[in-house]
């Protein structure tokens, strides 16, 4: 039988790897999304017979690609997909992704078919800033129609379509119009934030290659042939454009200690709750919490797991989960607040 010690560490770790996914996994994860968009858009825009017209991206103020978004097996008619959004500003020059979600709404499965493809095009800047500042319900906040396929730009640009979003769905291999009113999409800052990495803090971000090149392939399209090329932004502004739609890893973990630690005060009597109350600016917008702060928090975490006669609580998943965040808050914290000062490395060996 393993020890309660031995019990003890072994839940610790696989909390922790449960809650905080490795930054090289998390990457991966995002990068993976990013292939499945590229696949889908530039099939999208070449299939020989039901391709998006090009003509539909002339005057689009934005384009999402959600690949894989798949079926609910419960629930008929609910969806889950995780995808990405390109905005183009006023002026015309277009932003790298920001990582988004669509979720629940209906749509017309065929028989057997588990996922499909979603492909959203954005004709006005209302339905833009719905979806960015918080999430946009389409059908409900904006009108969204199925758009037309096919090879003759006129469909598109006959004056007749009046929608604001344009939506496209790819199942067994076939682009079409489809309409997915009830859907909603929200940008997601912790998939942003884990993709768009900073070589040292204080620096703007680096978009990855792939990133970038579907950018320029997307603003290609949505050039017609017979005006200038439509500039996609430089370096400096796509990293102040991704900052302001992405969450730092720090927010994540703070984001996590708000959710789950309202299960473990569950389980408390209310001495228990304020000998391990969490600082209230954990819970308040713009107040920051300091690692000093975090650190009597702490201490009491710290006697309440080592305590033997607290065992019943200590080995609960929900007490171990919050201790083991708390300790990786602080350590965030104290990373964002200044960099190591060490002293040079010991010579290396001829």
């Amino acid at each position: 039988m393993m020890k309660p010690s031995h019990r003890l560490a072994a839940m610790t770790l696989a909390l922790t790897s449960i809650l905080l996914p490795s930054t090289s996994h998390a990457q991966l994860v995002e990068e993976q999304v990013m292939q499945a968009s590229a696949v889908v858009f530039n099939e999208a825009m070449t299939a020989p017979l039901n391709r998006i017209p090009q003509a539909m991206l002339y005057d689009a103020n934005a384009v999402a690609i959600v690949p894989n978004v798949i079926k609910g097996s419960f629930i008929v008619g609910a969806r889950r997909g995780r995808g990405l959004l390109f905005v183009r500003e006023p002026e015309g020059v277009w932003h790298a992704p920001v990582f988004i979600t669509l979720t629940g709404g209906n749509i017309g499965w065929q028989v057997g078919v588990q996922s499909s493809d979603i492909i959203l095009v954005f004709k006005t800047e209302r339905s833009v800033q719905g979806i960015l500042s918080g999430k946009l319900t389409l059908g409900a906040d904006a009108a969204a129609a199925a758009g037309p396929v096919g090879r003759e730009t006129a469909v598109a640009t006959d004056g007749q379509l009046q929608a604001e979003i344009y939506t496209y769905s790819r199942t067994r291999g076939l682009f079409a119009g489809v309409s997915i009113d009830g859907s909603v999409l929200q940008v997601d800052p912790w998939s942003t934030g884990a993709y768009y990495r900073s070589p040292a803090p204080g620096q703007p971000v680096i978009v990855p290659p792939l990133a970038d090149q579907l950018t320029q392939t997307i603003a290609s399209y949505a050039n017609p042939r017979t005006t200038p090329p439509i500039p996609v932004t430089g370096a400096d502004q796509q990293s102040g454009w991704i900052q302001q739609h992405a969450a730092t890893h720090t927010e994540g973990l703070r984001a996590q200690l708000v959710q789950l630690s309202p299960k473990l005060y569950d389980l408390l009597d209310d001495q228990w709750k304020n000998y391990l109350a969490l600082p209230s600016s954990l819970f308040l917008d713009g107040i920051p919490t300091t690692p000093e702060q975090l650190q009597i928090t702490l201490d009491h975490f710290h006697v309440a797991n080592s305590d033997p006669r607290f065992q019943g609580l200590s080995e609960r998943p929900e007490f171990q989960s919050v201790y083991s965040l708390l300790k990786l808050y602080q350590q965030s914290l104290t990373q964002d607040a200044a960099t190591l000062q060490l002293p040079p490395p010991p010579p290396t060996s001829p």
